[in-house]
Formats: C-alpha cells, sequence, structure tokens
C-alpha cells in the first residue's frame, strides 16, 4: 500500500534465531549482542539495558521499558516522536513496576507486561510499520480508564478545538478547559466524536501521519454513541487515547477482560489504511501467541437481521448489543434496516435498535461461537413520534440536534463566543422554532425559557399530556412546568451520569421522558390569546453558571 513503506524481505534473525526464545528483563541483561546483531540486519528486537528494542523491519523502530512496560520510544523514519513533560505512553498514568517479558515466534514479536490485575500487551508484525496493542483488565483494583500515546511537542500542527497554547489561553473551567483570546474554546474533551463515528484519530503534516486505531471497544462502556476524550494538543505535546473504560459521562459500569488490538499506525501522511479499521482487520496471526484472554474467531459469533419494519427515513438506525461482559453494535441498512454484526463473544445480549440514538426497540438474542443468529424483521413500536400531538418542538431522536447550539456544544464549552445567546422565547407555528429553543437550560443561567402557543376551543376544553425528552442532565437537573397559572410538581430525576458532561462536549446521558398530566382547567379558553408554557431546570445541587444544574433537551410536545 503506498501509504506503508514496506520491506518485503524478513531476515532471519540471527544465534538462536529467536523463534520461540522468551527474555526476561533479568536473563537478557548483559546478553544483547547476538539479539542487537539481528535488530540492525531487519526485524528482531535487542536489550539495551532498560529496554526491549524491537525493529519492525520496515522504517518504525519502538522501544518499552524492562522496569514498568512505559512505550518509551517510537522512532520513525529515523525521527523520534514519542513522549513529553518527562512522561512516557502507558496505561492510565503508568504501571509502575512490573514483570516485562519478550518473545519472538515467526514474524510476530511480541511483549508482556504484568502489573497486578493489568497485563498489557505490545505486538510488532515483520514489515509494518504499527504497533499492535492489547490490555486485559481483571478487575478494578487498578483504575485503567486509557492508554495515552505520548506525542514529542512540534510534531505536528497544533490545531482543532483539541488544541490551545496554554502561554496564551486562559483556563475557564476545572483545569482543562480553555478559551483563547478571539473566544473559541478548547479542550481535550472535545472532539467532536461518538466512538460509531470513527476507526482512527491521529496527527498528520502531510508527509508524516500517527494514528491510533481504536479497537471495537467491547470491553468499554457506554455504547456506540459515547462521547470522550480522543486526542489533545498544545505547545507541550500531544497525546492520544484508546479509552478502556472512562468515568466521564458515562452510563454504565466497567467491563473487564481484554481489550484490542488498538494500533500505533505510521504513515506517509495519509490515514491508516481501511485493513486495520476493526471492521477488515484479520487478527487470525495472534491466535497462537498465547494473549491472555484472546478470542479468535472462531470463538465467536454473529447476528444478521433481515430488517427493521417502522423506520423514519430521515433518520440512521443503529443495533445495539450489550450485557455485563461486552457491547457491539452495527449500522442498519437505509430502506430496509438490514444489519449484520460479526465477531461477538458468546452469550445472551440485549439487542436495542436506536432511531438516531433514541432506543426504540429492544429484545433478547443468544449468540452462539462459530454460529450465525438469524432474525427476522424486527417491528419498531416504540418510537414516540408516532404518537398524534397538538404541537410539537423538535423530534424524538435521543439528541438535541436541532436546537441552539446542539451541534456546537459537541466541540465547544457553553460560553464560547459562536455561541447564540442561551436565552429566548420561541412561539409555536411561527416557523423555526426548534432552531431557537435553547438544546440545554441551566438553573443559573437560562432558567424559564417560555413556548407560546394557541389552542382551538374543542382543545382548550380537554386535559393534555405534555412530555419532555431529556438526553442527560447536570447535577440532578430535571424540568418542572408552568402553563399560565397551573404549576407542576417536581419530578424525581432519574439516573445520569455523575460528573460533567454538558460542558465537555456531551449531551449524552440517560434519554428519559418526563410526562405532565396537564387539567383543562389550566388552558386559556379565548383561542385568539396564547397559553404560556414555562420550562426551568430544578435541582437542589450544581454550582453556578453553566456548572449550575442544566438539562439537554431531545423534544417537546403536548398530545392530542
Amino acid at each position: 500500500m503506498s501509504t506503508h513503506k514496506r520491506h518485503l524481505t524478513r531476515r532471519r534473525v540471527l544465534g538462536a534465531s529467536a523463534i520461540g526464545v522468551a527474555a526476561t528483563g533479568a536473563a537478557v541483561a548483559g546478553g544483547t549482542g547476538l539479539l542487537a546483531t539481528a535488530s540492525a540486519a531487519g526485524f528482531g528486537y535487542r536489550d539495551d539495558g532498560r529496554n526491549y528494542v524491537v525493529d519492525t523491519g520496515a522504517s518504525l523502530v519502538f522501544k518499552v521499558s524492562k522496569t514498568n512496560g512505559d512505550l518509551t520510544s517510537l522512532v520513525y523514519k529515523g525521527k523520534e516522536y514519542e513522549g513529553y513533560g518527562g512522561k512516557h505512553s502507558h496505561v492510565e498514568s503508568g504501571l509502575g513496576a512490573s514483570t516485562v517479558t519478550v518473545r519472538h515466534s515467526g514474524s510476530v514479536i511480541l511483549i508482556k507486561v504484568v502489573h497486578g490485575p493489568i497485563t498489557q500487551w505490545y505486538a510488532a508484525r515483520s514489515g509494518q510499520n504499527n504497533v499492535y496493542l492489547w490490555t486485559n483488565k481483571a478487575d478494578a483494583s487498578f483504575t485503567a480508564t486509557r492508554y495515552i500515546v505520548r506525542i514529542r511537542p512540534g510534531m505536528f500542527p497544533n490545531t482543532g478545538s483539541d488544541a490551545w497554547d496554554s502561554t496564551r489561553d486562559k483556563i475557564i473551567e476545572a483545569g482543562d478547559v480553555w478559551k483563547s483570546p478571539d473566544g473559541t474554546t478548547h479542550s481535550k474533551h472535545y472532539s467532536g466524536k461518538r466512538t460509531i463515528d470513527y476507526d482512527h484519530i491521529g496527527f498528520t503534516t502531510g508527509s508524516a501521519g500517527l494514528w491510533l486505531v481504536r479497537s471495537n471497544h467491547e470491553k468499554a462502556s457506554g455504547g456506540p454513541f459515547y462521547r470522550s476524550l480522543l486526542r489533545h494538543s498544545n505547545e507541550g505535546g500531544a497525546g492520544l487515547y484508546e479509552i478502556l473504560h472512562y468515568n466521564e459521562a458515562q452510563t454504565e459500569p466497567e467491563r473487564f477482560g481484554l481489550q484490542g488490538p488498538y494500533i500505533i499506525a505510521f504513515t506517509d501522511g495519509a490515514a491508516p489504511p481501511s485493513s486495520l479499521s476493526q471492521e477488515d482487520l484479520d487478527s487470525s496471526w495472534a491466535d497462537g501467541l498465547g494473549i491472555t484472554g484472546w478470542v479468535g474467531r472462531a470463538g465467536r459469533g454473529k447476528v444478521a437481521g433481515v430488517g427493521l419494519k417502522g423506520m423514519d427515513a430521515k433518520y440512521p438506525y443503529t443495533v445495539g448489543f450489550a450485557n455485563k461482559d461486552a457491547q457491539y453494535w452495527a449500522k442498519a441498512a437505509a430502506g430496509t434496516g438490514a444489519f449484520s454484526c460479526k465477531g461477538m463473544l458468546p452469550g445472551t445480549y440485549t439487542l436495542t435498535v436506536f432511531k438516531n440514538e433514541l432506543a426504540v426497540h429492544t429484545e433478547s438474542v443468544k449468540v452462539t461461537a462459530g454460529a450465525t443468529t438469524s432474525l427476522h424483521t424486527l417491528a419498531l413500536t416504540g418510537d414516540p413520534s408516532a404518537a398524534a400531538t397538538v404541537w410539537r418542538l423538535g423530534d424524538w431522536d435521543g439528541t438535541p440536534g436541532g436546537f441552539k447550539n446542539a451541534k456546537l456544544m459537541t466541540y465547544a464549552h457553553p460560553s464560547d463566543g459562536r455561541a447564540a445567546r442561551w436565552t429566548g422565547n420561541v412561539t409555536i407555528g411561527s416557523g423555526g422554532e426548534a432552531a431557537s429553543f435553547p438544546a440545554y437550560i441551566w438553573k443559573d443561567v437560562n432558567n424559564g425559557v417560555l413556548v407560546y402557543f394557541r389552542l382551538t376551543r374543542a382543545q382548550a376544553a380537554a386535559a393534555h399530556t405534555l412530555r419532555v425528552g431529556v438526553t442527560d442532565a447536570f447535577a440532578g437537573g430535571r424540568p418542572r412546568v408552568t402553563v399560565n397559572d397551573w404549576v407542576s410538581g417536581v419530578p424525581t430525576a432519574p439516573a445520569q451520569p455523575t460528573t460533567r458532561s454538558l460542558t465537555t462536549g456531551s449531551y449524552r446521558g440517560n434519554n428519559h421522558t418526563f410526562t405532565f398530566s396537564v387539567p383543562s382547567s389550566a388552558w386559556r379558553t379565548d383561542p385568539s390569546q396564547y397559553n404560556v408554557l414555562k420550562i426551568e431546570t430544578v435541582s437542589g445541587s450544581g454550582g453556578s453558571a453553566f456548572l449550575s444544574a442544566g438539562t439537554s433537551f431531545d423534544c417537546l410536545d403536548l398530545l392530542t
């Protein structure tokens, strides 16, 4: 492939040929002569006393510390890319003292790092400019939220919503959100992407690219629409992240077991080839390596569905699968809704069909190793958009999309200079109502947004149900409504993430619909008069301004 310079001649490692030979830090120290010669000749590894040095036989040489398992060097075409601020690349902030071993088996060099409940693996394949990584988490006794690839300063352009300059920009929130003099905001949280939206992240100069190809995230949490930090860049260096279990805006408990491979890939500037994406990646070469927790293709199954009935053509549909041990998803075909999800661990899963990000169907499905579970057409009966309404503000799709500032909030802070004013009221029937309604309402910022609407005499003579759909809330925020002189009670707060979310690029929490039964006595009986709906976020918790209690909205409607 043009994006990868490959050396197709694979030279035999000298001495004991290193095939099937394992070495520990203690065993190889001081005995590096033969292996050093082998590395100089092509694909192989050597021990420099502190690190195992792996030559991929292409244009990449990397080092792994024999003491703590850090990835301490990434030299591509003679240039060092790894490390900043005296730190290297590793799980979390580093494992600490670990047992590190290396094994050369045919065209693969495998390094194993063991630290209590965490086992980290690095692999090189002959002739490839890639490092393959796996992380095995046995339990929660060691916090493992991420693997971070640290990149030296000045290697790539420092641009984007997840890039900042701390010599110029000012911190405005929690030490990790910055505002530039031009009013734009920047943070490592502002990737603007959901997990389902990307196969890889990285940096490029046009002539050299450093990428992280994500794993299938089967042992991560949060599902296909989870939003998290993916990369960052500033004058002091840059970072790429593989998320293992990140707690910010998280809706699911941690899963344990082996996650990977995820891949550090160097190219001549272009994006990594599709053959490295999880959809196309053939990992059968790893079957015999003895990686703890590895399950090859033969031990996995597949679910295939004929289609979905009752789709809304305006939206994409995704079919998700989750249990306590694993998560997967597949995109449904437009028009038919046909879907196929392969490479699944055996077990019983909750299948959820999402209209955009809103769950509209669930059922149970069993996956068997080496087999395909075939499903007939699934009828979607849980779409709230099917209900007849007097009026509707927005649409039911599980996101605040279409509301004011919604798109910007996935890669910017609410105080960003590009944001429209968060205040402003809405009149039903005026045109463009959704675009005028704020995606978020905070107790301390824009509370008490008003919605004006008229009713016919017949409509005003009856009680109606008001539905308010939310996608997330901060600090226990939930809506209380007032209709003219009628005031609702304060509803119970549903379970939502306990961390920041609305200010860190995520509206994704637990979708919830609040229903309010509004009596006929609440309405204005004169059809020429406007009824006034006031929406407030209420909570006894939260801070001030954009860290006060807040709510993210999906849709509001008044049922007939």
